[in-house]
């Protein structure tokens, strides 16, 4: 049974089978849910210059058309299916009033992958999806298969309290979706001894005697706990070190591992999970994260 029974699919207008739909696609014939499908046109990015209403009208009847057709193709393999296009100018508002509407529980949307000159003065709609989704977003970069067969769940380790909780929810999230797609479930951990150091009061950066041996000690138990508890295979666990983006980065370049399920605070994610290791994995052009809210 899966562990997501609707799920709203955010496609631009030239999107069309992507790979965010066939992955989409997938994952619901596996498990029965829902398909919403809903196209986004932005009224400001591609009629502002406009002089008429015919490109515009052109645009929508051809999207329409397109939802048509994917609809019935894909009910014809089974799916249950509905489309919507949606005209708007504001794509983060929209997509979640349609997601609290329809009661979707997982969002799938393809990378957009954006000029870093356009990331420094705009904040990319991925990063603002993750941020500010009230349901699990998928972020789809390239499917291998329609389904993974490789997932790997990135826990974190370094926080308490919620954040342990955190590590639990991403576990059981990439447990519950390799169970459903028969894929095999990986363990993943960066331990960064860079973070391990402990400032002094302003007289610079120190580290205690020991301290790191002593962390990364510490972190290794708790990670083969959690191999324990989920019956992970040794040889699927990954203990990896270094900085989380690079080391990450290089274990996506020489695996098979087609998701990363990652956790993210809603209520902090643009600063300790966007602004860092998350928004450099995404931009690894094979590499497919799953983000799981933090439940309160």
């Amino acid at each position: 049974m899966s562990q997501f029974k609707r799920l709203f699919v955010m496609l631009g207008p030239q999107m069309r089978y992507s790979p965010a739909l066939q992955r989409a696609a997938a994952l619901a014939e596996s498990s029965g849910a829902l398909l919403d499908i809903n196209v986004f046109v932005d009224d400001v990015d591609t009629f502002g210059l406009m002089s008429d209403g015919r490109e515009r009208e052109r645009l929508l009847a051809d999207n329409r058309q397109w939802l048509a057709d994917a609809k019935e193709q894909l009910a014809d393999n089974g799916l249950d299916v509905s489309t919507e296009l949606l005209l708007t100018r504001d794509p983060l508002g929209s997509a979640v009033e349609q997601i609290e509407r329809l009661g979707c529980d997982l969002l799938i949307k393809d990378v957009q992958h954006e000029p870093v000159l356009k990331r420094l003065l705009v904040t990319p709609l991925d990063w603002q999806l993750l941020k500010d989704s009230p349901v699990a977003v998928h972020l789809v970069s390239d499917v291998r298969l329609p389904l993974p067969r490789q997932i790997a769940a990135a826990v974190d380790l370094n926080l308490h309290g919620a954040g342990e909780h955190l590590d639990d929810q991403v576990l059981r999230s990439a447990h519950a979706l390799a169970l459903q797609c028969n894929a095999e479930l990986h363990l993943l951990h960066v331990c960064d001894a860079a973070k391990t150091h402990i400032a002094d009061f302003g007289a610079g950066t120190v580290t205690m005697p020991g301290f790191e041996g002593s962390v990364r000690a510490a972190q290794r138990a708790a990670f083969n706990r959690l191999g324990d508890h989920y019956e992970i295979a040794l040889e699927r666990r990954h203990f990896l070190e270094g900085p989380a983006i690079k080391a990450i980065a290089q274990y996506v370049s020489h695996s098979r591992i087609d998701v990363i399920v990652m956790g993210t605070h809603r209520h902090d994610a643009l600063h300790t999970f966007l602004g860092g290791t998350t928004s450099h994995v995404l931009e690894h052009p094979l590499c497919n994260v799953l983000a799981i809210k933090a439940v309160r």
